[in-house]
C-alpha cells in the first residue's frame, strides 16, 4: 500500500466507525502510519477482528466494540475526537431488499446517532461514506453530483437520507460534513465470503476454487470499479481541505472509467491465470438480473478534482492486479 498522505497533521485524533471493515481498516492503517491516534468503533457484524488484529498492540490505536444504533456508545466514541470518518453501515442492495428494517436501523438511525454525538462532542468535521446507489434510476452518464434519480432499493434510500441529514446538520448546527459517494470499491481485505459478497472478491474466490462464477444478466452491466487506495486518498483530502467551497457537500469517489461484468471476468481470469493456468479454461454462467441493480454506473470526478485535488492513482486494471495478488497471498 502506498497512499500519499496530503500534509495531514499527526496530532489529530480520528474516529473511524466501521473500522474493522474493508474500507475502515484500510483507513485505520494509513492513519496509524501517519502517526495519528485512531479510535475504531465496530460491532463486528460485518467487520472482522482479523482486519484490525495487527493494530491492537499499537500505542495509538483504540478499539471500541459497539454499535452505532446505541447513542451512548456513539457519544463515548466521539469524546476527544477531531475528525469522524463514518464508514459504519450495512451495505448491499440485496441485503436491504431482504431486510429493509435492519438496513434502515443501522444506516439511518445509526447515522443520525453519530451526527448527534459528533455535534455534541464538538468534532471539527464529519466525513461519511455515501453511495453511488443514490443516483437511482437516473440514466445520464457520467453521474454528476447534483443530478440524481429516484432510489431503486431500500439501501439507496438510506444512503440518500444520510446526505439529507448531513446537509441539515451543516445548516442547522454548523457541523462540517463531507459525503463521499463510493463507486464499487474493491481491494485488499474485502470479504469474499457470505451471501452479500461484492462481485470482485466473490469471483476471485470462485475462480481460485476452479468454479464458474455466475454473472447476473448478460454481462453487459457496467461499473466504475474503484480501488481502495483511491478511496483512502480522498478521505484524507476531505480531512485536510480548508476550502470553504469544498465543505458541506458530496463528491463522487471513482476512477472515472466503466468496465462491464464480462470485461471484469476476462481480466480476473487473465490475472489469476498467471498464478494458476487452469483458471484460464474457466467460463462464466449467466443468471437473472438482480432486483434493484443499476444497469450502468460511471462517475464524473471533476468536482473532487477541482475542489479537493483528488487524482486517483490506481486505474481499475492496476488496482485489480494489486487485489488479485493480495487474494492469492491471503486466500490460498
Amino acid at each position: 500500500m502506498d497512499v500519499h498522505i496530503p500534509s495531514l497533521n499527526s496530532d489529530l485524533h480520528i474516529l473511524v466507525t466501521g473500522g474493522a471493515g474493508f474500507i475502515g481498516s484500510n483507513l485505520c492503517e494509513t492513519l496509524l502510519k501517519n502517526g495519528n491516534r485512531v479510535r475504531c468503533l465496530d460491532n463486528l457484524a460485518t467487520g472482522k477482528r482479523e482486519n484490525i488484529t495487527p493494530f491492537l498492540t499499537h500505542p495509538h490505536f483504540e478499539f471500541l466494540e459497539g454499535d452505532i444504533r446505541n447513542l451512548p456508545t456513539c457519544q463515548q466514541a466521539c469524546e476527544g475526537i477531531d475528525f469522524v470518518l463514518q464508514q459504519a453501515a450495512l451495505g448491499s442492495v440485496p441485503r436491504s431488499i431482504n431486510d429493509p428494517i435492519t438496513s434502515n436501523e443501522v444506516n439511518v438511525s445509526g447515522f443520525l446517532n453519530m451526527l448527534v454525538a459528533a455535534r455534541d462532542a464538538g468534532v471539527k468535521r464529519f466525513i461519511y461514506a455515501a453511495s453511488s446507489s443514490t443516483y437511482g434510476d437516473s440514466k445520464a452518464l457520467p453521474k454528476v453530483e447534483d443530478a440524481i434519480g429516484r432510489p431503486l432499493s431500500p439501501y439507496a434510500v438510506t444512503k440518500y437520507v444520510n446526505e439529507l441529514y448531513a446537509e441539515v446538520f451543516s445548516r442547522t448546527y454548523g457541523l462540517e460534513t463531507i459525503g463521499l459517494r463510493y463507486f464499487n470499491v474493491f481491494g485488499r481485505r474485502q470479504d469474499p465470503a457470505g451471501a452479500y459478497a461484492a462481485v470482485i472478491p466473490k469471483f476471485v474466490m470462485q475462480l481460485m476454487k476452479h468454479e464458474a462464477p455466475v454473472i447476473n444478466g448478460d454481462g453487459s452491466f457496467s461499473r466504475d470499479f474503484t480501488y481502495i487506495d483511491n478511496v483512502v486518498q480522498i478521505n484524507l483530502l476531505a480531512m485536510v481541505t480548508e476550502n470553504p467551497e469544498a465543505i458541506n457537500t458530496v463528491y463522487n469517489v471513482a476512477f472515472g472509467e466503466r468496465t462491464s461484468l464480462n470485461e471484469l471476468f476476462t481480466l480476473l481470469k487473465k490475472y489469476l491465470g498467471a498464478y494458476d493456468p487452469e483458471i484460464l479454461t474457466l467460463e462464466p454462467t449467466y443468471g437473472p438480473e438482480r432486483k434493484g441493480d443499476v444497469p450502468h454506473s460511471l462517475a464524473s470526478i471533476e468536482k473532487a478534482r477541482r475542489l479537493l485535488g483528488y487524482e486517483p492513482q490506481y486505474s481499475m486494471e492496476k488496482g485489480l492486479q494489486e487485489a488479485v495478488h493480495w487474494y492469492w497471498q491471503n486466500l490460498k
